[in-house]
């Protein structure tokens, strides 16, 4: 499969990463987000980033930034790349543009880090060709990329899926459909248990990462990450994973729900477990 132009929609923090090392593969990118001043802020940040990375031989930052299109609506492209808030109903109306706009042999994937795939591909006429495609934070940076096959994805697509990911630097790792994959299912009741851990006074938040940073070889604690993620997209993954596998050892701590409550979103905010300028 030819995927020398792609479509990224959603410009925020993953979308900008995505489309930025889609473009440093050299393949042409769309970029549309339908939130005023997204896509301006996305451009920004990826100028620093691959400045930051041509210091250390990332190659010519303007040739990376000539390759990404601001576009101001779903356009017809080789394969689409999801990076929208994560939430179904948001997702599944944009699968729904998607499909009726780009043409029939084109793949339409998502960023999703918990949403089933199959749900997605049951609003497309092309289910065959919906798959995950879940990029880690910083995409520049993080190699992983987890491919997630729905239901009804085929060989076909998950292997040029998979072809891609290497292609454009990354390794891939293949999973089934399920709540939250695997990355999520292991990762959000880490995370979660953590948040139990100080809304318990069992120790303070820097003590807690501090543990988990030396004690497990950790490079960041789980409410660091948990402040890098979004602890608004961590409560949204423990819900669906809550709801998917009928568990209540998934279901969110209220403590986590009452930082989210309060706008206390993590880096993204400003304030999470965790105070930054």
């Amino acid at each position: 499969m030819d995927f020398e132009h792609v479509l990224v929609v959603g410009a925020g923090q993953m979308g900008g990463g995505i489309a930025q090392v889609v473009a440093a593969s050299g393949r042409h990118v769309s970029l549309y987000d339908s939130y005023p001043g997204a896509t301006e802020r996305s451009l920004a940040t990826m100028r620093k980033s691959v400045e930051k990375l041509a210091e250390k031989g990332g190659g010519d930052p303007e040739q990376v930034l000539r390759r990404v299109t601001v576009v101001e609506e779903i356009v017809p492209a080789a394969l689409m790349i999801e990076a929208v808030v994560e939430d179904l109903d948001t997702k599944a109306e944009v699968f729904r543009q998607a499909d009726a706009t780009l043409p029939a042999h084109a793949v339409l994937a998502s960023n999703t880090s918990s949403i089933p795939i199959t749900s997605l591909a049951s609003v497309t006429e092309r289910p065959d060709r919906v798959i995950g495609m879940h990029f880690f934070n910083p995409v520049p940076v993080l190699k992983l990329v987890e491919i997630v096959r729905g239901r009804e994805t085929s060989d076909e697509t998950a292997s040029a899926i998979v072809a891609l990911a290497e292609d454009l630097g990354k390794t891939p790792a293949v999973a089934n459909d399920f709540p939250g994959f695997v990355s999520n299912r292991i990762l959000m009741p880490f995370i979660n248990e953590a948040v139990w851990a100080l809304h318990d006074g069992v120790a303070e938040a820097e003590a807690i990462d501090t543990i988990a940073k030396l004690g497990f070889a950790h490079p960041m604690g789980p409410l660091a990450l948990a402040d890098l993620i979004g602890l608004d997209t961590c409560v949204a993954i423990m819900e669906v994973l809550h709801e998917g596998l009928g568990d209540g050892k998934y279901a969110p701590c209220p403590l986590l729900r009452e930082h989210v409550e309060a706008g206390r979103l993590g880096r993204k905010s400003g304030r999470g477990f965790y105070a930054y300028d």
